[in-house]
């Protein structure tokens, strides 16, 4: 597989980038006011599978549950093809927080403008990801562009942008139109431009290449990835942006 060289430039750019949002110390899968006036959602309220279900369609699949006040994705030694968790809501432009806690060795990812279109199967033949992964202990680990944090296969974050297994990360990502970034407990990960030349030469060197509805669409489900691997999610919450790129709304923080 090809892999980008310059894949990590550009990320000295995003250091001016507003600092990480959220609040600190609020309970898990709640909104504070502040965050309710500037457009969020909740989009796992901590206590159902409400507002989620399999990649296609149905209900959520079995290898998902609630547990604790998180979602966690139970161990699937079994087929892995669509037992992937998204959203019953597509989203565009949209501005996505979560946390995220994988097992030793674990792999999962975060999906976005994912769709199920004619001639697709999986998650990834349409939607992009920002991978979970267990970078010491995950043979991912050792390929740069397939790190914790990545715009899987075409960024390459920082070195140390992810916590060990078992302790909690937390992610943050912000789609427009033209401009993809992505953070990782605070660190960039990702600033690229989306749907021109340059983003269509990223693809045309990763491993998508051969997939063409990759990336082809403007708007879709979020999805969490079943790799067959445990791994848990909370605070996963979210905000639609107008078109100039603003919290529909409200002012982006």
């Amino acid at each position: 597989m090809r892999k980008l060289v310059s894949a990590g430039l550009g990320l000295v750019a995003l250091a001016t980038l507003p600092a990480l949002a959220g609040p600190q110390g609020t309970p898990p899968n709640t909104l504070t006011a502040a965050e309710r006036a500037q457009g969020w959602q909740l989009l796992f309220n901590g206590r159902d599978l409400s507002g989620w279900q399999a990649f296609g369609g149905g209900p959520a699949p079995a290898s998902w549950l609630v547990r604790d006040g998180t979602l966690v994705m139970t161990k699937n030694d079994g087929q892995m093809s669509g037992t992937d968790l998204v959203t019953a809501d597509s989203y565009g432009a949209f501005e996505l927080t979560l946390d995220w806690k994988v097992e030793a060795g674990g792999n999962s990812g975060v999906f976005y403008l994912a769709r199920k279109a004619p001639g697709t199967t999986n998650i990834y033949e349409t939607g992009i990801e920002m991978q979970v992964l267990d970078d010491a202990g995950h043979p991912d680990g050792k390929i740069p562009s397939h790190r914790a944090g990545a715009l899987y296969d075409m960024t390459v974050p920082p070195p140390g942008a992810a916590r060990p297994a078992g302790t909690w990360n937390h992610a943050r990502l912000r789609v427009e139109p033209d401009r993809i970034r992505q953070w990782l407990n605070g660190t960039p990960t990702a600033d690229v431009a989306f749907g021109n030349a340059e983003w269509r030469k990223r693809v045309a060197a990763s491993k998508f290449a051969d997939m063409p509805l990759f990336a082809t669409f403007s708007s879709g489900v979020i999805g969490l990835q079943d790799h067959g691997d445990p791994v848990e999610f909370r605070n996963i919450k979210i905000r639609r942006l107008d078109a100039a790129g603003d919290a529909a709304g409200a002012r982006a923080q």
